[in-house]
């Protein structure tokens, strides 16, 4: 039987094309939400950029649907949801743009580098000022690049070919990547900003990184320092980088993206001659936009074979009888990952994962996926799934053992995540109760942190009378609600954890201030949702 493709938004000929070696093709764009209902049930296979929102109600009425692919690296357009219970299989491109994305990352960096833009428009103007416009080589100068993901990596290579030293943060990248790329890993990111004479920005947007360039970290750089961000525009405080040109404490910028696209034009950033600025041209190129084209033609008409997708981003159907017990323990694996992370300190290193009880009598790929996605889901745009989980671990050279063991006496099921980093272990175990997930251990100490949203302030002290007062007493002089409190011990006056349900969290300043209090051995604060 012939497949029948059905492409609803603009994407680049070339994937056109290769789509019709396969199938007969409709291109069909600019589709009202009703009339791609109307239209959808004969076909086979559906692909998509940003402009169609493939729902609940168009997967509905796809009677026929195998595959939808989204030609560009999101898929926020696409409910996942209800394609999984369909069963169909959900492609993007997730590698597309990492090429052009980091190509314009050095050309801002040279632009910067030799003033190209300022001279381009002053001799324009009639001006023939040589001197006005003298740069710097970057041949020898230090490049720090903050996240080495797939476009940060392809910076990196790019900037040791042109003789750059490359100092990189990214806590979640392991060393022997970071050697392969001939790159050093900074131990923090204060390391990499005194460091710099130009400094690139590659990582995604969470609460944890909106302005993660401000006021305090540009009063730490060289004056020679340049910046670049091609990433996400809330990654930096823009008035605070207008700021530090203008008073001559960084040398320039180049910003690519924004806050609000488009900005207002009356920004201070847009009218600075020290900073150049480019539309979110990172991915716009010709080469971009047909390479995303062509990879998720290759995977729609693979799926149509039969065959597996090398980037499908939604788990596929699992038998049931696997699911009815598994099903449960994923917020558990994703949630002791999560909080195992945000405790450690220093460079990841090796992951183990134990399965122990009932559950490691199943195939546990989907808990293993929840592990890495808990670990790696704040630092990296791909939706990682039980299909892509390994693919995006060894992107970023994690490895992870897992293990398999019967119960324990108190826990019948438990998932334990062991991470090794280079400033030591973090343990956090966690299993199902009643009402949810339950975190039960940290480390060498049994609590039970019950589900919920917040913050989780976690005290290490010394078990002695007065240490869970002198926590409360802090917590009340600074106006922070207490909404629950669990405390576990290795001994009776030995050593304690106090973990502490908070309704906001403490700032990095309070959490040094607590430490400091009579035995409080160490105050440390996660996201706990």
């Amino acid at each position: 039987m012939t497949k029948r493709i059905l492409v609803s938004d603009p994407i680049a000929e070339d994937g056109v094309a290769l789509l019709r070696q396969g199938a007969e093709v409709d291109v069909r764009t600019g589709l009202s939400r009703e009339e791609l209902i109307a239209a959808i049930p004969p076909y086979h296979a559906l692909v998509v950029r940003s402009e169609t929102k493939v729902t609940a109600e168009v997967f509905a009425a796809a009677r026929q649907l195998q595959a939808v692919g989204r030609a560009g690296v999101g898929v926020d357009n696409i409910d996942l949801n209800a394609a999984t219970e369909r069963g169909v299989i959900v492609v993007n491109a997730p590698l597309g743009n990492t090429i052009s994305a980091a190509e314009h990352a050095i050309g801002l960096m040279l632009a910067l580098a030799r003033h190209i833009p300022e001279a381009n428009e002053s001799l324009k103007a009639g001006e023939w000022k040589r001197s006005k416009f003298v740069g710097v080589e970057v041949r020898g100068k230090t490049l720090g690049v903050v996240g080495l993901g797939q476009v940060g990596s392809e910076v990196a290579r790019r900037a040791k070919g042109l003789d750059m030293t490359v100092v990189a943060y990214d806590p979640f990248v392991s060393p022997d990547r970071a050697s392969v790329l001939g790159v050093e890993l900074a131990a923090s990111l204060d390391d990499v900003l005194t460091r710099a004479d130009f400094l690139t920005l590659h990582t995604v947007l969470t609460a944890q990184t909106r302005h993660l360039i401000g006021e305090a970290e540009l009063r730490r750089v060289r004056p020679s320092l340049r910046l670049i961000n091609t990433a996400r525009g809330d990654l930096v405080d823009l008035d605070a980088l207008v700021r530090a040109v203008d008073e001559g404490r960084m040398a320039g910028a180049a910003v690519d993206v924004f806050p609000q696209e488009p900005p207002e034009m009356s920004a201070a950033v847009l009218h600075n001659d020290r900073i150049i600025v480019t539309p979110h041209l990172g991915a716009s190129t010709t080469e971009a936009q047909e390479r995303v084209a062509v990879d998720v033609a290759g995977q729609i008409l693979a799926i149509l074979r039969g065959e597996p997708a090398q980037y499908a981003v939604n788990a596929p159907m699992i038998a049931a009888e696997t699911m009815s017990v598994l099903a449960p323990y994923i917020p558990v694996a994703e949630k002791a990952a999560s909080l195992a992370t945000q405790l450690a300190a220093g460079q990841m290193g090796n992951i183990e994962i134990e399965y122990l009880g009932d559950i490691a009598n199943h195939d546990t790929a989907a808990l293993k996926a929840a592990v890495i996605k808990g670990l790696l889901g704040p630092v990296t745009e791909e939706n990682v799934t039980i299909v892509n989980a390994n693919i995006v671990a060894e992107n970023r050279g994690v490895k992870i053992v897992e293990r398999k063991g019967p119960g324990e006496d108190v826990y019948a099921n438990l998932i334990r995540v062991h991470l090794h980093t280079s400033a030591g272990d973090t343990d956090v175990t966690g299993t199902i109760a009643h009402d949810g997930p339950h975190i039960v251990a940290i480390n060498d100490f049994w609590v039970d942190i019950p589900p919920g949203d917040g913050w989780l302030l976690l005290c290490e002290n010394q078990d002695r009378p007065g240490s869970i007062g002198v926590v409360g007493t802090f917590l009340g002089k600074h106006d922070i609600n207490i909404s629950f409190m669990r405390v576990g011990r290795t001994a009776v006056r030995g050593q304690a954890l106090m973990a502490v349900g908070i309704d906001d969290p403490i700032s990095p300043e309070q959490a040094a201030e607590l430490a400091t209090l009579p035995n409080i051995l160490s105050a440390r604060v996660a996201k706990f949702s």
